[in-house]
């Protein structure tokens, strides 16, 4: 026995009392939730059918006044019965039902024909059909489509003044959102609804603006009770004729006319169908776009666990307090509890990705939702496929983000998460990402607020490895004469460390230019430092060729290195789970599990100790410390992309220098590590603090967002109170960190600058922010032309190597490269500086450094020394210098008798 249910229908009562019958035409699309109706007599419905062979069965079959079902993919639209697939609508069904009074509304009838299924499933499969067929709508209309629903509050259909004509966009007449459930409500003139009918020409229900009167839609439970038994018998008969008369014309043209169209029409579905799967980019809750105000939530345990916390990859404090928690966390434990984005515009939701609460201390996550959807914040409505409500299953542990992609993609303003289901150890907690196209709409405040546009032609997308190389090689057939591509060592699983350089003279060391170096991705999860550094280098190139006077002034005088990816074995594992399912620390460590920026040797132990000693600095140096041995060792636990910079680091003299990471906005300078071992934060400045405040707060002020004091918090801390600077101590404290080595084993002053709140921005957001470190990233580089440099030369004009500079005042000296050039950064001011070497003399003079951008010259002749002259004639003579020392004399005595 076959089955088929009637759907719910509108009873209208004729007018003239006559059994003479209309149809209303229902449609519903489960993305949109809205409910598009129409009403005309049968004679002109089928008038409109696509295939006139069939009209005249479908004729003779309602004029029996039965209430036929026919679950097609037809709609009335604009003059003419169409396919939903031509309104744009997305598959549906359209309801087809006679108004006579045998007609009622919600009752179940049984066929006894088996073969009726299949002739609605062939019937509703015309609907596709490209003889009917001209695509869908524009994302354009149905963002206006969107924003008449938002705007109807009173869920009402009034009458409708004329069918649509072709080109008119859908109005708010003919929408309904029936999430709410209510009786729709007909006005007319009389007290009951009019219809107006002449032979086949088109038929409207008007309404009269000066009197209306509500008509009910709904009947009674006895009356449909007594009218479901007469639908039944009337369905089986009127059926049964019109499909036996149906069939035999229908195979006779499924070969001739319908089947060569229908493989274009599954055709177009198919391209249709996967339009739609394209992923939007995150709305912003992890980089900050979406602001704290559209972000609510049903109830929240304490304020730091409020909504404003619910980003996807927040952090929680190492102690965790009343104001900056790890996640939403909900107060109550019940399925009724919600957490809320505004997206302030209509929005086309493709998917959802979840987390649990960041703590140390707690386990709390949700392991399954539910989706909802509003345009007014009131009336909500479930994702749906089909009938059914959707359930999309959560985290299984905390940190491993979750992405949960939507079958079709659904266009509202506001979403809801209602988790329904959790960690039966916890509580409802989350942190979350919204991924959606915002809807083309100019006229948006908020969007033309927080747009932001580069006008830079350059390469904005992730790069792979491979992609990494091909754009390096790129720009250096660009530039052939500025830039160079080298590398440094290799990573554990074997790949190179490129490093790009550019200079005037590539692959030389001049005399009195500086060594600049960028690195990024010590932590491969890290990713924006690797892409603004391939960015720049594209824009160097670019401005270079283009005569910028600022960018060739950099390249004469500078010689700059940029080394985007200092772990590439940590970013395959990130980039393969994607940048926004990677969470907080996939791909951070190297692959033998080391944290590259803390692999280094800890020199700040050793020279801490020597200086409680009294040692320094006469038997132990305040600067170059040595590595100790037993890091030096095979079985040393270094990784060999730390092995690598090492000896970048001893190779190259490098000035000054910085590493980009991402997580948060905020530039830190050394010492990273607090002086008693037990102290988790305290301030630990250098000898050079007020140097490294101000390379900080040079990169900090031209950034557009690290000193902006409006701006909300990453995570935990506000540094932009501290101007967006932080000594690394005072942060936290760490051991071994790249920039207290280079500070105490070299002459670089290495800073640490952490460009964004994402660790691993979507391509979509890498020109905002490009254009937010662009500037940043060349007022530091031009840092590198602040303070003294000078050569230092004996007698006969040679440059003395490894000759001590010291400033006084500064308990940090630094030492003259290869060639006796030497470069030591300081703020304006005066300065007694001495140079000393061994075997030449010790001299000292004063030297002033100005607020003009450009380091002041300050060269030293030195003469040998005496005991340097008699050593230097001894060893010429092969003979060894003999140390004379008074013997005591003996006392003479006279011999006796004298």
């Amino acid at each position: 026995m076959c089955k088929a249910s009637l759907n719910k229908a509108i009873i209208r009562e004729p007018v003239d009392g006559s059994m003479q019958s209309s149809v209303n035409i229902f449609f519903w699309k489960n993305s949109v939730h809205g409910l598009f109706v129409t009403t005309m007599p049968f004679s002109e419905f089928i008038s409109h059918l696509p295939i006139p062979h069939y009209r005249p069965l479908l004729a003779s079959s309602l004029e029996t006044g039965g209430c036929p079902s026919l679950n097609s993919a037809w709609m009335w639209v604009e003059n003419q019965f169409l396919p939903n697939s031509q309104a744009g609508l997305g598959m549906g069904t359209a309801l087809v039902r006679s108004s006579s009074r045998e007609c009622v509304q919600g009752n179940t009838a049984t066929i006894g024909h088996c073969p009726a299924l299949l002739a609605l499933a062939l019937l509703g499969l015309l609907g596709l059909l490209p003889e009917v067929c001209s695509g869908y709508l524009s994302e354009d209309e149905d963002y206006y489509m969107q924003e008449l629903l938002s705007r109807e509050h009173y869920y009402h259909i009034p009458a409708q003044e004329e069918s649509p004509v072709e080109g008119d966009e859908i109005r708010a007449d003919d929408l309904l959102i029936p999430a709410t459930r209510k009786k729709p409500k007909v006005k007319s003139t009389s007290g009951k609804p009019t219809v107006k009918q002449t032979g086949t020409k088109k038929t409207s229900v008007r309404a009269s603006k000066k009197k209306t009167e509500k008509t009910s839609n709904s009947i009674s439970e006895a009356e449909r009770q007594f009218l479901s038994e007469r639908v039944v018998s009337l369905l089986d008969k009127t059926l049964a004729e019109f499909l036996e008369r149906f069939f035999q014309n229908f195979m006779r043209d499924l070969m001739s006319e319908l089947l060569p169209v229908l493989f274009a029409g599954l055709i177009l579905m198919t391209i249709n169908i996967g339009a739609d799967l394209i992923e939007c980019p995150p709305l912003g809750l992890e980089n900050l776009k979406i602001d704290d105000f559209q972000l609510h939530a049903s109830t929240m345990q304490r304020y730091g666990l409020g909504a404003h916390r619910g980003r996807l990859n927040i952090q929680a404090g190492l102690y965790e307090d009343d104001l900056y928690d790890g996640g939403w966390c909900a107060g109550r434990n019940d399925p009724l509890q919600w957490f809320e984005v505004d997206a302030r515009r209509l929005t086309k939701f493709t998917g959802v990705i979840t987390q649990g609460r960041s703590s140390v201390w707690s386990s709390d996550w949700v392991t399954l939702y539910r989706v909802l959807l509003s345009n007014d914040s009131h009336t909500w409505v479930a994702l749906k496929n089909g009938t059914r409500e959707l359930l999309f299953i959560g985290n299984k542990e905390k940190e491993i983000p979750v992405q949960n992609t939507f079958p079709r993609p659904v266009v509202a303003r506001y979403i809801r998460i209602n988790p329904r289901s959790w960690y039966s150890g916890g509580s409802i907690c989350m942190r979350t990402e919204i991924l959606g196209c915002p809807m083309p709409d100019p006229n948006n405040y908020y969007h033309r607020r927080n747009e932001i546009t580069t006008t830079d032609n350059l390469d904005f997308k992730h790069h792979s490895y491979k992609e990494m190389r091909q754009l390096m090689k790129v720009v250096n057939e660009m530039c052939p004469n500025i830039t160079r591509i080298y590398n440094i060592g290799k990573s554990y699983s074997g790949q190179k460390l490129y490093a790009f350089e550019i200079s005037d003279n590539p692959g030389e060391h001049e005399l009195g230019e500086p060594e600049f170096r960028y690195t990024a991705g010590s932590h491969g999860n890290e990713v924006l430092g690797r892409e603004l550094l391939l960015l720049l280098m594209q824009f160097m190139c670019q401005e270079y060729l283009s005569r910028n006077p600022r960018i060739r002034r950099l390249v004469h005088e500078t010689r700059i290195h940029l080394l985007p990816s200092i772990n590439p074995d940590g970013y395959d594992k990130a980039a393969e789970a994607g940048s926004e399912l990677s969470g907080w620390s996939l791909g951070r460590w190297s692959q033998d599990g080391l944290d590259i920026h803390h692999n280094f040797p800890d020199l700040n132990a050793i020279l801490w100790e020597a200086e409680s000693r009294k040692w320094v600095p006469r038997r132990f140096p305040n600067h170059h410390i040595p590595i100790p041995e037993w890091y030096q060792s095979k079985n040393a636990t270094v990784a060999m992309e730390t092995r690598a910079l090492l000896g970048w680091m001893e190779k190259i003299p490098f000035v000054l220098g910085s590493n980009l990471q991402g997580g948060e906005l905020v530039v830190t300078f050394p010492y990273d590590r607090t002086r008693p071992h037990r102290t988790m934060r305290e301030a630990t400045p250098t000898p050079d603090d007020h140097v490294f405040r101000w390379l900080a707060f040079s990169y900090a002020s031209t950034h557009r967002l690290m000193t902006d004091a409006a701006r909300r918090v990453c995570h935990t801390d506000d540094f932009a109170k501290e101007d967006g600077t932080i000594n690394g101590a005072s942060w936290h404290t760490a051991a071994g960190s790249m920039n207290d080595f280079s500070y105490l084993h070299t002459n670089c002053f290495e800073l640490s600058m952490y460009v964004g709140c994402d660790k691993f921005p979507h391509e979509s957001e890498l020109p905002e922010e490009w254009e937010n470190n662009r500037e940043s990233l060349l007022v530091f580089m031009e840092q590198v032309h602040r303070g003294i440099k000078g050569v230092v030369r004996d007698m006969q004009g040679r440059g003395i190597a490894n000759a001590i500079i010291s400033v006084e005042g500064i308990n940090h000296d630094i030492r003259t490269a290869a060639e006796g050039d030497y470069w030591r950064l300081l703020n304006p001011g005066e300065y007694r500086v001495t140079v000393r070497a061994e075997g030449f003399t010790t001299t000292s003079k004063m030297c002033e450094v100005g607020y003009d951008m450009g380091a002041t010259r300050c060269d030293f002749t030195v003469t040998r020394s005496n005991l340097s002259r008699i050593k230097e004639i001894m060893k010429k003579y092969n003979k060894q210098p003999v140390t004379l020392r008074q013997l005591p004399r003996r006392p003479r005595h006279r011999p006796l008798g004298t």
